[in-house]
């Protein structure tokens, strides 16, 4: 899917009584906001699995618990600077909390998500004009996970959704 489909279709998603919104907010919801789609952060990465592959416990906005399995991580580079993130792996598949130098004034303070996919060439899929912000982000009732220490970074991910005020 196309990244303008993919945006339309999450804004027709938000106006729906199954949105994270508050009624109040949907009825005034016009639309997220995004970066400009940026085709320097799409990637298609080797996942390096020779990591631990342990269980980890991610805090969430409501002091609970989720558990993740550590798959693995992805190395890339931001800017011209050296990147690396830990993937995470649950029932439902990959996981990428993290939480970037945009999060100080653009983007949701605690962190934004993807959920990268194995291609047909095996590489991983990692497309941040596709981060999005977590449900807590939008509505306090939500229980999410927080990005791990290992996945807070000082670049800069200028690609996919911004702060929602």
């Amino acid at each position: 899917m196309d990244l303008k489909t993919f945006r339309s279709e999450k804004d027709q998603f938000f106006r729906s009584p199954d949105s994270p919104l508050q009624p109040v907010q949907r009825s005034s919801f016009t639309g997220l906001l995004y970066f400009p789609e940026n085709s320097k952060l799409r990637f298609r990465l080797k996942l390096k699995e020779n990591v631990a592959h342990d269980f980890v416990m991610m805090q969430t906005s409501t002091g609970s618990q989720r558990r993740y399995v550590r798959a693995g991580k992805i190395v890339f580079a931001v800017n011209g600077q050296a990147t690396e993130l830990s993937i995470f792996k649950d029932e439902h598949g990959y996981f990428l909390p993290f939480r970037d130098a945009t999060g100080e004034m653009e983007t949701y303070p605690a962190g934004r998500y993807l959920e990268p996919e194995v291609g047909p060439d095996g590489l991983l899929v990692v497309d941040f004009n596709q981060a999005y912000n977590p449900y807590c982000a939008y509505n306090e009732q939500y229980s999410c996970p927080v990005p791990p220490p290992e996945n807070q970074i000082a670049a800069r991910i200028e690609a996919g959704e911004k702060r929602f005020h």
